[in-house]
């Protein structure tokens, strides 16, 4: 932007904020640290305004400089701050005990995804306590073209929201949009959705939607794990339980909602 051309004080701040918050945006993924020119590279911003942004962070806690390889990482306070979400997050409190028992129960990890976009982001997660299980990194985020929580999301929003992310493309190429339309069809039929070995070899799933009391949905909570723990005799059962703790949590989140209204009228 040429010298002579300014912005209001309040527009140069949000701008900095914007740019701030690109940053942090930035370590999304699975990098645990990246040095100033992966962040500049990332968020097509010079060196310079990156490395000033970077000791503000840092100065506040939002970042820690890693001084031997002169690289980034999230500080504390992101760590503090997502605690903090997590505990004031109403769907993710409700659903936590329910996540809890069909571990329990099952013996697979639970996750808890909401769709952002044409991606899907695992809102919480219950892993499993067997030594061969299904890692699942909370906040991490995933494509809504495979998966059985990917059609669970798609399957109960609006037919046209739907058929918009379609039109986008938001699939790789040589993607079987028709087969995945049938998939998407036999989800809101079933009340469920699987997926066999779609993101990741070797690994199957189960998902059911959560609503609210409006009938919007809220969630779709996921069981997932080694396939040859999911053999074809026990996929009905597997379903079924995973549908109840869905519809259980969906049943929590109505009944918070009701207490909830009652107490501020009181």
């Amino acid at each position: 932007m040429p010298t002579s051309e300014k912005q209001p004080a309040d527009k140069m701040t949000v701008r900095s904020v914007e740019r701030a918050l690109d940053i942090l945006s930035a370590f999304i993924g699975h990098e645990k640290s990246l040095s100033l020119t992966d962040i500049s590279h990332k968020v097509h911003l010079h060196k310079s305004t990156v490395h000033r942004l970077l000791n503000s962070l840092e100065a506040r806690g939002y970042v820690e400089k890693i001084p031997e390889v002169e690289r980034y990482r999230l500080g504390m306070k992101i760590i503090e701050l997502s605690s903090y979400a997590s505990r004031s997050s109403d769907l993710i409190q409700t659903a936590i005990p329910e996540m809890k028992k069909i571990r329990d129960e099952l013996g697979e990890t639970v996750s808890l995804y909401v769709r952002d976009g044409d991606e899907r982001v695992r809102l919480h997660a219950i892993e499993s306590t067997q030594t061969l299980r299904r890692i699942a990194i909370i906040g991490q985020r995933l494509p809504l073209y495979v998966g059985a929580a990917s059609k669970v999301l798609l399957a109960y929003i609006p037919e046209q929201e739907r058929d918009e992310l379609f039109t986008k493309s938001f699939c790789p190429i040589k993607f079987d949009l028709v087969r995945y339309r049938e998939k998407i069809s036999n989800t809101q039929l079933n009340g469920y959705a699987m997926s066999f070995e779609e993101r990741e070899s070797g690994v199957a799933a189960i998902a059911a939607p959560v609503f609210y009391s409006t009938g919007e949905l809220a969630a779709a909570l996921s069981l997932s794990g080694p396939i040859d723990r999911f053999p074809d005799e026990l996929l009905d059962s597997i379903a079924s339980k995973v549908k109840q703790s869905a519809n259980n949590i969906s049943n929590m989140l109505a009944y918070n909602q009701i207490t909830s209204h009652e107490t501020k009228f009181r």
